[in-house]
């Protein structure tokens, strides 16, 4: 089989342009198959491996992008802008690190800009290049933050997000319908409440400090 060999991130793929799954990898998801009590040799499992495989691979391309890239092209000529630049029920998926089930939920990401701004786009690929890691929300929250802290240097940053998690819905207590929220503050909207509550409420969420 011809092969070629990805430059991003090492993975080889098919002349059908599908990722080459290791077969010590489809071994790996048959062994879960059979032990959830499944038979992974019977028509509608065949392929199942395979597929699940290529699927983690997307799930988890976060750990092939670096999210202070993303940041690296900035913009001065802003017009004297210096209010909140904010980007608002952001969607997004990730997958817990304790049972690699399921977290889908959505970011509001504020900054109040120093001397120059970013794409807004690019607030959206630094959330999104570490949710598709393996995580658990409260470093998510602060990942994000921290990185928008250190590529922007603005006076301020806030960080909320707020999401439902299939470990807790699907499995254990099974309760679904809760969301969990959380949110780190830095600069200004760590220090100054009257800033605090201008994001909060600009993010929909008047009343949290």
């Amino acid at each position: 089989m011809n092969v070629s060999r990805s430059p991003q991130d090492g993975d080889v793929m098919g002349e059908d342009g599908k990722l080459v799954v290791p077969e010590h990898v489809a071994d790996a998801i048959r062994t879960l198959i059979r032990w959830a009590g499944d038979d992974p040799t019977r028509e509608g499992l065949l392929d199942t491996p395979r597929r699940v495989a290529r699927a983690w691979r997307e799930y988890c391309a976060g750990y092939g992008d670096d999210p202070a890239h993303h940041l690296s092209r900035i913009f001065e000529e802003v017009g004297g802008y210096d209010e909140i630049v904010l980007l608002k029920d952001i969607p997004f998926q990730s997958h817990c690190e304790h049972h690699m089930a399921p977290i889908i939920g959505r970011a509001h990401i504020a900054y109040l800009p120093r001397n120059h701004v970013v794409g807004i786009s690019k607030l959206a690929r630094v959330l999104h290049a570490y949710a598709r890691r393996l995580q658990v929300q409260e470093r998510l929250t602060a990942e994000v933050a921290d990185c928008i802290w250190s590529g922007l240097k603005p006076h301020g940053v806030a960080v909320v997000i707020e999401a439902s998690h299939a470990c807790m819905s699907a499995r254990g207590v099974r309760t679904p319908g809760v969301a969990m929220v959380t949110s780190r503050m830095m600069g200004v909207f760590r220090d100054d409440e009257r800033s605090r509550k201008e994001v909060l409420a600009l993010m929909g969420l008047k009343g949290r400090t």
